[in-house]
């Protein structure tokens, strides 16, 4: 479950969402029997919360959008990728656990 704060992806709307976002964007690709992603999960979420307004941050279980997480090459969860302009700027595969480093992911101005 996401926070108040993380936008839910799907292959529905990743376009609208990430693609087209006038904010930069940071996806926690994701599924509901990772163990690693429940334990990075609160810190996306306090992540969400400090940066409401100036970041989007989201997440995408792996499971319900199984066609963006192919397009985007993700083989391991979790998985961690940053857009800006509609680019991918960053990626991290596995369980970051330093919430400055995720941030650090976003871009100038994140920190």
């Amino acid at each position: 479950m996401a926070g108040k704060n993380v936008v839910v992806i799907n292959d529905l709307n990743f376009e609208t969402e990430v693609l087209k976002s006038d904010k930069p964007v940071l996806i926690d690709f994701t599924a509901t029997w990772c163990g690693p992603c429940k334990q990075i999960s609160p810190m996306i979420d306090e992540l969400a919360d400090e940066t409401a307004g100036t970041f989007k941050i989201a997440k995408l279980d792996i499971d319900d959008a199984p066609a963006t997480a192919a397009k985007l090459g993700i083989r391991g969860v979790p998985t961690l990728v940053a857009f800006k302009d509609g680019k991918e700027i960053n990626r991290h595969v596995g369980a970051n656990t330093n919430k400055a480093k995720l941030r650090a992911m976003l871009g100038p101005g994140a920190n």
